[in-house]
C-alpha cells in the first residue's frame, strides 16, 4: 500500500495535463449574426448577459454576482476573425464563439460530419480523400478534444454525479508493448479513460485516478456506492484506494463467460444445464434467495460426477466469493454485470483494430482515445435509437435530458467550457 499512495501524486499531474484551467469560453453563437455583434460592444454586452442569464455554468464562477469588464478584441490569423476578450475577477478570458473549433483549427460546420464518421472509425487518411486537409490535421482534431475533462464535458452540472459504476481495463498494445485502457461507465457514457503501462496495482490505481480526479474536480465529496469489476484484484484494489467506501461489485457475467468458453463446445448439454441455473441464481428477487440458488447449485456440481471441471471450479469460486455478488441487492439501481461496458469496449476494440493499436508516448495515445470517447459520446446515434428515446440523440443527451446546441460537435465545445475548472 505504501507503493501506492507514493504513486498517488503521480495521476494528479496526468490529471492537471487533461483538465489545465482554462482561459477561453466557449458559448452559443451563430455565425450569420457573429460579426454584427462583434462590431457592436453593446450587442456583445448583451449576447453574453443572456448566455449568463441562461447557462451561468458556461462562465468563470461569480460573474453573475461580481460583473465583468469588456477588453479588446483579437483578430485569428488562420480563420480571419475576431475574438473578443472580457476581464472576471481580474482575470482574462477568451470568448469563442461554438462554431469555431479550439485552437481556430476551423468551423464547426467544416469538420463535424468528418468527426461523426471517426464513430464508426472511418481512417484519418479517408477523411483527408473526402474532407480535403491532411492526416495529420483530422488526427489533431479528435486528440485535441481529448484535453477537456470526460466527467465535466458530459455530465451537465444539474445532472446528478452517478453513484453506481462499471470499471475494466481493455488490453491493447503501445508500439508493440502491453499496455492497458482503463476505463469508467455509467449511464451508457464513457466518463473515465486512461492508460497504463501495466495490470499491476500502482498502475491501475493512477489511470482510474484520473476519473477521479475530474469528478472531484466538480464535487470534492463525491464518494460513488458500488463499482462493478471483473474478479482482477488490482482493480479491485485500485478503487477501494481510491475511494475508502467503496462497494466492489464482481459481474456475474464474467463467470458465465468464463465457463461458456471452455465448456460449449466439448461438453455442450452439460453447458446448457449449469447456464440455465447461473441466470435463475442471477434472477433472484433478494440476497438470501440468490445465496441459496448458489449454494444449491454448488452442492448440485458436487453431487454430479459427470460435472467438468471447467465448469465445476467457476461455480465453487462463485459460491466462495457470493458477497461480492450479492451486496448488489443492497444498493437498487447498481450495475450487476458489466454488460453496459463490454457494448462500449466492443466499439473500442473496433477502433484500435483499425488503427492498429497505439503508436508514439503514452499521453498522446491517452488523448486521442479520450477524444474518440467524447466523441461516442456527444455524436448522434441512429434514428431508431432516437425515436426510442423521444428525440434525445447522443447518450450526453440522454443522460443530462439537454442539450445546448442543434449541432452535436457544438454541444461538444459549448459542454466544454470551462469544463475543468476547479
Amino acid at each position: 500500500m505504501e507503493g501506492v499512495a507514493l504513486h498517488l501524486a503521480s495521476w494528479r499531474c496526468i490529471v492537471k495535463t487533461h483538465t489545465r484551467e482554462k482561459c477561453t469560453v466557449c458559448i452559443p453563437f451563430e455565425k450569420g449574426n457573429y460579426a454584427d455583434i462583434m462590431k457592436d460592444v453593446k450587442k456583445f454586452r448583451l449576447h453574453i448577459d443572456d448566455t449568463i442569464a441562461h447557462f451561468p455554468e458556461l462562465l468563470p464562477d461569480g460573474i453573475a454576482s461580481g460583473g465583468y469588464v469588456m477588453k479588446d478584441s483579437r483578430k485569428s490569423k488562420k480563420l480571419q476573425l475576431a475574438i473578443r476578450r472580457i476581464s472576471v475577477a481580474g482575470k482574462s478570458y477568451s470568448v469563442r464563439p461554438s462554431f469555431v473549433m479550439p485552437y481556430m483549427a476551423g468551423f464547426t460546420n467544416d469538420v463535424e460530419k468528418a468527426l461523426y464518421l471517426r464513430k464508426f472509425d472511418v481512417p484519418f487518411y479517408a477523411l483527408s480523400y473526402v474532407f480535403g486537409r491532411n492526416t495529420m490535421y483530422w488526427y489533431r482534431l479528435e486528440s485535441h478534444l481529448g484535453r477537456n475533462s470526460l466527467v465535466g464535458t458530459t455530465v451537465h452540472h444539474k445532472t446528478p454525479l452517478p453513484m453506481h459504476l462499471i470499471a475494466d481495463e481493455k488490453h491493447s498494445r503501445l508500439a508493440g508493448e502491453k499496455c492497458y485502457v482503463a476505463t469508467t461507465v455509467a449511464n451508457n457514457c464513457i466518463l473515465g479513460v486512461a492508460m497504463a503501462c501495466n495490470a499491476g496495482e500502482v498502475a491501475l490505481t493512477k489511470a482510474y485516478g484520473v476519473f477521479a480526479g475530474e469528478v472531484r474536480r466538480l464535487e470534492p465529496s463525491y464518494k460513488p456506492e458500488t463499482v462493478n469489476t471483473d474478479g482482477w484484484p488490482a482493480t479491485q484494489k485500485a478503487w477501494q484506494t481510491i475511494f475508502s467506501n467503496i462497494l466492489i461489485i464482481c459481474c456475474l457475467l464474467h463467470v458465465f463467460i468464463k465457463i461458456r468458453d471452455r465448456a460449449k463446445i466439448k461438453f455442450r448439454d452439460m453447458f446448457l444445464e449449469v447456464a440455465t441455473k447461473l441466470w435463475d441464481c442471477y434472477r433472484a428477487t433478494n440476497k438470501k434467495s440468490f445465496s441459496q440458488r448458489v449454494r444449491r447449485l454448488a452442492e448440485w456440481c458436487d453431487v454430479s460426477q459427470e460435472v467438468p471441471a471447467v465448469i465445476s471450479e467457476p461455480i465453487k469460486k462463485l459460491r466462495k466469493n457470493s458477497q461480492l455478488y450479492s451486496g448488489a441487492y443492497d444498493h437498487p439501481g447498481c450495475y450487476r454485470t458489466s454488460n453496459m461496458l463490454d457494448r462500449l469496449m466492443q466499439r473500442m476494440d473496433r477502433h484500435l483494430f483499425s488503427t492498429q493499436y497505439f503508436h508514439g508516448s503514452l499521453e498522446t495515445g491517452e488523448l486521442n482515445i479520450r477524444g474518440w470517447a467524447l466523441i461516442c459520446n456527444f455524436a448522434p446515434s441512429n434514428p431508431m435509437t432516437t425515436k426510442k428515446y423521444h428525440g434525445a440523440k447522443s447518450p450526453a443527451d440522454r443522460l443530462n435530458g439537454f442539450s445546448y446546441h442543434e449541432n452535436w460537435l457544438q454541444n461538444l465545445l459549448i459542454s466544454a467550457s470551462l469544463s475543468a475548472r476547479p
